[in-house]
Order: structure tokens, then C-alpha cells, then sequence
């Protein structure tokens, strides 16, 4: 059954909402109008009904569209994989009457009307019109499966080029993959491109490899595929609005200098992933190359994903200007020194980080992480996610310190800090001094809640027990509550001296905190 609305908003406007039956199967079905009166004022509805087979084809093309767009993705068969079903859909509109055939063929922009080709399905010539096609394959494993899902990717590559607009290839061999790189042919509707293999050893991909031949590419995801010659497919597609190198091995290592050279131009760059499988040897770390004195500029640039060295995302950034709006989302592998001074340039400048309403600092088995979150309303947006890889917990500490510090610069806005464990109730080892601590806090002095989650509170209650006399507000200034999972305090007669200390000392200098006791699954 399809439903028509129009409804009257706040401001006095008419809206409408079509809603559509999933089975529209039968062309006399009723189609309910509701109208409403253009004023704010309430009035009665009107109700009127007719079958629609009588709408005329305007309304038939918004109903299909919103058809169309309802459930475009099905999870295959075996659950592993989910498969576009949109290009499908249109299909049971035109089973239904000629009307119908007559109204969904005479708009194929208008419906975005797709051919579907996977690994089980070619794409029949002589029986759909010529339409984009959408290349969806996960190729099988078994030997007869992959020959005869490879025939048909490779035959719709080569013989359908013209019209192929997306490929999404998971799974795939090295010998497809090759096949698909010696390709010549051009791919002039080519919009989306993504190609995971199923070989950790992927091959290293031709400088030749679509240079020049997708000129309307907007997405670009590898994932596991070298392709140190990515400038050159980048000279082309001016309208590129998502990059995504992931997990890049050794083979396919690009140089801060040539990756911000392939970005030139790409104006509409919107987001941008590159994650390194390793971190890069000692020696090509040394042969670091001062910044080029031109600087690209990515003015369109939203998101922002980094896996590597931090001195591979400093070189990066001396060289590119981003936005003032950027979400950042960053991990580091495990080093010694971290001076991030041009990220701490990058969180200054950036409109998107001037009003932050929480921190978070968590520890778990493998890394350390830091967090910072905007408040809209009642729910919360994290915009900053840094992780450091590094076991010990004093590594952790002495990197994420090292980050907050030379990194992060003074958030007067923030709030709220939340110091989270995520260990399998390990033992900690109590090797840290008070001043290492204090050097943490240091940068949250605009800081009102503090909270302390799982063994927290045992390593930072004698850090803020030492904390008497005239200098008893100069850390934490702003601190008002300091919030504690009741489990961890009741029965520990010394930390509860210790914030004890704390609060009186506080109080005495007019500056009062008050404790909290949480359940620990709050």
C-alpha cells in the first residue's frame, strides 16, 4: 500500500512523506492523500482515496524512487558478505504492468537504475537496457568457484568497460588482480573502486594502472595492495572525494613528499585514510627530507585517518594545509619519542576543536588511547581518537604523556576527564612518580569532573593526597567533583585518606572538591 502525508511543520509549511508497501505487486491498490491546512493553525483532515493505478507518473516516480532507496543492501547467503540489492529492485517494478515498465525505463537517471554483475551473475546482453553496471564480487575459494567467478569479471572488465561504475572486489587472487591491472581499456564511468585481496602478498601494482583512463573516480579503497605510483591514477580524477590506502605493506611505501604531491589538486577530498601495516625501518626514517616549500592545500578535507609513525604524520602535515574542519582519528605504533608539534598546530587552527566538552584517557592490554569528545545536546561526537601500540603499562603512560603534551594544546573548554582501564584486572606496578602524573593533569586545568574508573583511584589518590598547602589549587584549578567507582573505594582505608587529604586541603583554600561514589557499572 502506498501512503501519502502532508503534514504542517512548526513554521506553518507543508511537508510530505510517501510511504511504500515492500510487495507492489498489484496495480489497484489505494493511495491515501491527507491534507492539511498551509496554516499553523489545526483544522480537519481531509481524507481522499484512489487506486494507483490512477496516479499520474510524477507521483509513480516518487513512490518508486523511495522504493528504490529503502533496503539497498541484503546480507548474502552466508552471512559473511553484504551484497547491493538496489540494482535488483527496480526489476519487481517492471514485472508488475507495461504502465509500470513503461514509467521505470523512460527515467534511468532519474531511479538510478543499475545492472548488478557478481560473482555467480553476469550481466546478459539483449535483455536489460544499456545501463551502469555495478561490479559486487567476493571471489570463492574453491578452485572450479574462483575460475569461473574470475571468467565473468574479467569478460564484463573487458567487454562492458565502458559502462562499469563501480567495482567492489573482496577475496581477490593475485592473478585477477594482474589481469585487472594490464588492463588498457578505459574506464570512462568508473566512479567507485574498491579491491581487497586475499594474499598477504599482493602484487605491486604498474605505474600504467588506470593512468588516466577514470577520469570520474570518487572513491579509491585498497586494502593490503601496494601502489607506490599512486600520483599518476591520482593526475586524473578531479572529482576524488575518498582515499583510502589500508594496511599498506612494505612493498607499497610512499614518502610523505610524494603522497601530498599525488593529493594536489584534489580539491573535493573529503576523506582521506592511510594505515601502514609496520612501522618503516630505521633507515628510511633517517633519510628524512625537509618540507618542500610549496604547500598543498585540501580545502575540502572532513576526516582524517593515520596508522604509522608520528614523524611520517609530521613530515605529512609540514606539507599540506587542512581545513578548519577535520575529524581526526590516529594510531601510532610503538616508539621511544614522540614530538608531534605540527598535530598540536593542526588541533589550534581547526574550528572543529574549539569547543570540547570531554577527554578520555584509557589503558588496555595492548595500547593506550586518548579521546576527545563535543557535546550536541544530549549526545556526544568524538573528533579527536588518538591509540598508541606499545604492552607495558609504564610505556603507555610515558607515550600518551608525551602526546597530551607536545600535541594536544590547552582546551579552555573542556569539562569533563576520564581516566578508563580496560586490563584484565592486572597488577600495576606502582614504579610512577607524583610529578609524572602532575605532568599528565597538567593540561586539563579547565578541568570541573574528574573520573576515576577501575584501579585509577589507587594510583591517583596519594598523587592528590600530596597535593597540601598554597599550592593545593594550582593543579587542577577548575576541579570541582572527582567521581570514583565505589568498589574500588569502599575497603580501602588508605586511599580514602588520601582523598580525604585532598579535599580538605581544597577546602582550606577555597577551592572545594566534592567526592562522588559510583556503582561500577554506571
Amino acid at each position: 500500500m502506498s501512503h501519502v502525508d502532508e503534514k504542517v511543520n512548526k513554521k506553518g509549511c507543508l511537508s510530505k512523506s510517501i510511504e511504500v508497501s515492500d510487495n507492489p505487486q498489484h496495480s489497484s491498490r489505494t493511495v491515501t492523500i491527507v491534507d492539511l491546512a498551509s496554516t499553523g493553525q489545526p483544522e480537519p483532515i481531509t481524507r481522499t482515496t484512489s487506486t494507483i493505478s490512477t496516479l499520474p507518473d510524477n507521483v509513480l516516480l516518487e513512490i518508486f524512487d523511495l522504493y528504490l532507496d529503502r533496503n539497498p543492501w541484503i546480507r548474502s547467503s552466508t552471512g559473511e558478505s553484504r551484497v547491493p540489492q538496489g540494482p535488483d529492485l527496480w526489476h519487481t517494478l517492471v514485472h508488475v504492468c507495461r504502465h509500470w515498465r513503461c514509467v521505470v525505463t523512460a527515467s534511468p537517471r532519474r531511479l538510478n537504475l543499475r545492472l548488478l554483475c557478481t560473482e555467480k551473475r553476469p550481466v546478459k546482453r539483449n535483455v536489460w537496457p544499456d545501463l551502469p553496471i555495478i561490479i559486487h564480487a567476493r571471489i570463492p575459494e574453491s578452485q572450479r568457484s574462483r575460475s569461473q567467478a574470475m571468467k565473468i569479471i574479467i569478460a564484463t572488465l573487458k567487454q562492458q568497460h565502458n559502462r562499469v561504475c563501480q567495482i567492489t572486489i573482496t577475496d581477490i587472487p593475485n592473478l585477477l588482480l594482474k589481469k585487472f591491472a594490464a588492463m588498457k581499456t578505459p574506464f570512462p564511468a568508473l566512479t567507485h573502486l574498491m579491491l581487497r585481496p586475499t594474499d598477504e602478498s599482493a602484487p605491486i601494482l604498474p605505474d600504467s594502472f588506470l593512468e588516466g583512463s577514470a577520469p570520474r573516480l570518487q572513491s579509491l579503497w585498497f586494502d593490503g595492495i601496494p601502489f607506490p605510483a599512486l600520483g599518476k591514477l591520482l593526475l586524473s580524477p578531479r572529482h576524488l572525494s575518498e582515499l583510502s590506502l589500508d594496511n599498506i605493506p612494505h612493498s607499497g611505501y610512499i614518502s610523505p613528499d610524494a603522497l601530498v604531491t599525488s593529493l594536489s589538486g584534489l580539491t573535493r577530498l573529503r576523506r582521506l585514510v592511510l594505515k601502514f601495516q609496520y612501522p618503516r625501518s630505521r633507515a628510511v626514517r633517517e633519510r628524512r627530507v625537509p618540507p618542500s616549500l610549496t604547500r598543498v592545500v585540501l580545502p575540502s578535507l572532513f576526516i582524517l585517518h593515520f596508522k604509522g609513525d608520528s614523524e611520517y604524520l609530521e613530515d605529512m602535515l609540514s606539507r599540506m594545509d587542512a581545513p578548519l574542519h577535520v575529524h581526526i582519528k590516529i594510531n601510532f605504533f610503538n616508539q621511544l619519542v614522540f614530538d608531534t608539534p605540527l598535530l598540536r598546530n593542526l588541533v589550534e587552527r581547526a574550528e572543529t576543536f574549539k569547543v570540547f566538552h570531554r577527554a578520555e584517557i584509557s589503558f588496555s592490554d595492548y595500547s593506550v588511547g586518548f579521546a576527545l569528545s563535543q557535546k550536541h545536546g544530549s549526545a556526544e561526537t568524538k573528533v579527536l581518537e588518538l591509540k598508541i601500540s606499545c604492552k607495558p603499562f609504564d610505556w603507555q603512560f610515558s607515550s600518551i604523556a608525551q602526546v597530551i603534551v607536545s600535541g594536544i594544546p590547552p582546551l579552555p573548554t573542556l569539562e569533563r576527564l576520564e581516566l578508563r582501564s580496560y586490563h584484565l584486572l592486572k597488577l600495576w606496578q606502582d614504579d610512577l612518580e607524583n610529578a609524572q602524573w602532575l605532568e599528565l593533569l597538567r593540561p586539563f586545568a579547565s578541568v570541573k569532573d574528574l573520573v576515576l574508573c577501575g584501579q585509577f583511584i589507587r594510583l591517583v589518590a596519594p598523587v592528590l593526597g600530596e597535593l597540601i598547602g598554597e599550592g593545593v589549587a594550582e593543579e587542577l584549578p577548575a576541579l570541582q567533583n572527582v567521581f570514583v567507582e565505589d568498589v574500588w573505594l569502599s575497603g580501602y582505608p588508605s586511599w580514602q585518606k588520601a582523598i580525604g587529604q585532598f579535599i580538605t586541603a581544597r577546602q582550606i583554600s577555597g577551592h572545594p572538591v566534592a567526592v562522588h561514589r559510583v556503582e561500577s557499572d554506571w
